[in-house]
């Protein structure tokens, strides 16, 4: 991933990003636009771009599809492959794309990696339906979009995401870059925040009152059995 992506100890350089924005942008750009005007409530429309490339991209190793441990599309290229009905990737594949369509489409957006994983953040500050959100650069609101699999609901965060190293790059002045022009990134480390699940006093009332007769109906039919 290091050719697509040109990670250092100090740096982080997403080339295959810019390829689709700026002086470079196509058909994935225009196509986030077109979302964005199709989809005027922010929370709404990036379910809409979450939902369109994880329903239209099948997950394909890139050693299955390209005969290569590792080998990245650009988001137009695989938006190419999405409108003849043929569309493959993996998990950078998926990020690359994500992330163009999101920038298009009015979000702050980045480009996250974890060890072996590649995936794309988008800046969705009370969006209800993330149990974690993630703090980039001392701000939090930040949401994981793993589109790799056609259960995963936009927020949901794979069970050994950030447990090591983890480094981040945010897509921004992408529409001033010139054509062929790429910014430099500086690697910044992710923190991880759950969402604290607050529970109403009328439900643990009723929590209480099911569990209470349950306890106590398992201790009677125990005890009863004990004696016999």
């Amino acid at each position: 991933m290091d050719g697509y992506f040109q990670v250092s100890e100090d740096t982080f350089h997403p080339v295959i990003v810019f390829e689709s924005l700026g002086g470079n942008a196509d058909i994935a750009y225009e196509l986030g636009e077109e979302f964005k005007a199709r989809y005027p409530e922010p929370y709404q429309r990036a379910e809409a771009i979450y939902s369109f490339v994880r329903d239209r991209v099948r997950y394909t190793s890139d050693r299955d599809q390209f005969g290569y441990p590792e080998f990245a599309q650009n988001a137009d290229e695989l938006l190419q492959e999405i409108n003849k009905g043929r569309a493959r990737g993996d998990c950078e594949d998926y990020a690359v794309l994500l992330a163009t369509m999101f920038k298009a489409a009015g979000y702050r957006t980045a480009i996250i990696l974890i060890p072996g994983h590649a995936a794309a953040l988008v800046h969705l500050p009370g969006y209800r339906k993330a149990r974690t959100f993630l703090t980039f650069h001392g701000e939090s609101g930040w949401v994981w979009a793993e589109a790799t699999g056609r259960r995963n609901p936009l927020g949901w965060l794979p069970q050994k995401a950030l447990q090591g190293q983890t480094i981040a790059f945010e897509i921004e002045r992408a529409e001033d870059l010139p054509q062929k022009s790429y910014p430099k990134g500086e690697a910044t480390q992710i923190e991880r925040r759950r969402r604290i699940i607050r529970i109403s006093p009328f439900f643990l009332i009723i929590f209480l009152m099911w569990i209470i007769p349950t306890i106590s109906r398992v201790f009677l039919v125990t005890l009863y059995r004990r004696r016999n």
